[in-house]
């Protein structure tokens, strides 16, 4: 299983799955993370968290421990 924290800089994914639970899950679909959708992994911080990415045309950072939850093809 892969997940969008293993994802390289440069690489696009699509997302096959959500895992997490309650209000974290809501939170990642809130930012327009759904299952389907494309995301460019854009940039790493210096000391790897956060990650930034391009989904839906739109910049985000996110958690390295919540795209762990995010699983990717």
């Amino acid at each position: 299983m892969k997940t969008l924290r293993d994802a390289n800089v440069g690489e696009t994914v699509k997302v096959v799955k959500l895992h997490g639970e309650g209000a974290v899950k809501r939170r990642i679909m809130d930012m327009g993370i759904t299952r389907g959708v494309e995301i460019y992994v854009r940039k790493l911080a210096p000391l790897g968290d956060p990650i930034e990415v391009n989904v839906r045309n739109y910049e985000l950072s996110i958690r390295k421990a919540d795209a762990g939850m995010i699983e990717v093809e």
